[in-house]
């Protein structure tokens, strides 16, 4: 029987062909921690007295969630970072570098690669044919240390998606729409592998949005199959050689398939609190909002950018309708800027913020008020998320989060297009 691609990336690093719930020692690539995980990473090193890193180039420490600090108790945190930085080597990503998830597929994550992270968006680099995935801190400090860690062998599910999508949708949508369809525990412990059409045709940034959100539906990690795509990702940032080929074997076994049309998709909106409380825009468009946010790991890439920008162009956000854009990275922040996007964004009334998470962890710089309502490209709204449990967080696409800053309502971006 032939093997996913989850399966035989996890057999190169354990040294054996392994089948589902096998549990293995495999060795690491790519190791990170952010500085809301990595604290507690770096004590625990501490305290067994492994303050190491097995190799340094590949460990990395990211200053992205609270960056700039907001507080003394978070700079603490980021001294305690870049300490270890200096003490072992390990590379330190710090302010205004970006979030960690785009910097790992600008910088460092390679096909083939076993990647960890104390952070479970971590499987956002499985676009790139990666096993990447979410670990607690403990976990991944030993492989900071070690270059090893244990995990079970998920199962896999394969999504074949076919068809174009119509104006107006995009791989926001589709996700949305595939966590909706299985729900957010739907995928537990589970490999998600996207193939078809569909994905075959989609950018690589695209490709980036659904296996970011593939932890939503409870996955271990979400994996796509490399091509020339994914090549020409790595030359764009000087990495072309680290290109190889990944892909499941014909006869691979998966737990299910299913197989979906794009071309039935509408524009998707996840209502609160639960990712998986989705909604087609006919059901969901005249929410009132008083905040919209562009950007995050999952959506705030130069691509998602030019869509936003191209619907605000000219116009500005409706009134008492704050508008905040996040860039990912600097890369991403200086190509915007040098295509005009930033001025779009501020001319239109928003506000543009330095490169890392921003709102969406609810640290600082786009706390909710009370009983008010955001619409956010980010992939996560729980109660709480973003800072204030009395908030009410909706998840669209850059397009439906931008035609709704216009509106003052939740809006179908199609009548913008």
């Amino acid at each position: 029987m032939g093997m996913t691609i989850a399966e035989k990336i996890i057999s190169e690093h354990a040294g054996k062909n392994v089948k589902p719930d096998y549990i293995v020692v495999a060795n690491v690539d790519v190791a990170m921690v952010q500085d809301g995980t990595g604290p507690l990473s770096v004590q625990e090193l501490q305290k067994m007295d492994m303050e190491k890193s097995f190799d340094p180039k590949n460990t990395i420490l990211f200053i992205d969630h609270a960056a700039p600090s907001p507080r003394k108790e978070l700079s603490n945190a980021h001294k305690i970072l870049r300490d270890f930085s200096k003490k072992t080597g390990a590379y330190l990503s710090d302010v205004g570098e970006g979030v960690c998830h785009q910097r790992l597929v600008e910088s460092w994550v390679k096909p083939g690669n076993l990647v960890v992270g104390a952070d479970s968006h971590t499987c956002t680099s499985g676009a790139l044919g990666a096993f990447a995935t979410g670990m607690g801190s403990t976990d991944v400090a030993l492989a900071f240390a070690l270059g090893k860690v244990w995990l079970k062998v998920p199962k896999t599910m394969r999504f074949v998606i076919s068809g174009k999508f119509k104006k107006g949708v995009y791989a926001k949508d589709l996700i949305l729409y595939i966590i909706g369809m299985i729900t957010a525990d739907g995928a537990t412990y589970r490999a998600m592998e996207f193939a078809g059409e569909t994905v075959e045709n989609m950018t690589m940034e695209e490709r980036f949005t659904l296996t970011n959100m593939a932890v939503e539906a409870g996955a271990k990690t979400g994996l796509i199959a490399t091509d020339e795509k994914t090549r020409e990702h790595l030359r764009l940032h000087g990495r072309e050689q680290d290109f190889r080929e990944i892909y499941p074997d014909p006869d691979a076994e998966y737990e299910k398939i299913f197989e979906i049309d794009a071309s039935q998709i509408e524009p998707q909106v996840s209502f609160p609190h639960t990712v998986d409380n989705t909604r087609n825009m006919a059901d969901a468009k005249g929410v009132k909002i008083q905040q919209a946010y562009i950007g995050t790991c999952t959506n705030g890439r130069i691509s998602d950018l030019r869509i936003a920008a191209d619907i605000l162009k000219g116009k500005k956000v409706a009134e008492d309708v704050r508008l905040i854009v996040v860039p990912a990275s600097r890369t991403v922040y200086l190509q915007a800027l040098a295509e005009g996007l930033i001025d779009t964004f501020v001319r239109a009334g928003g506000a543009v913020l330095a490169p890392g998470c921003g709102p969406c962890v609810g640290v600082h710089e786009g706390i909710l008020e009370d009983g008010a309502a955001v619409i956010s490209t980010q992939n996560r709204n729980f109660q709480g998320r973003m800072g204030n449990p009395k908030g009410f967080i909706y998840l669209a696409s850059p397009a439906t989060v931008a035609a709704s800053a216009l509106k003052g309502e939740i809006a179908d971006p199609r009548e913008f297009l």
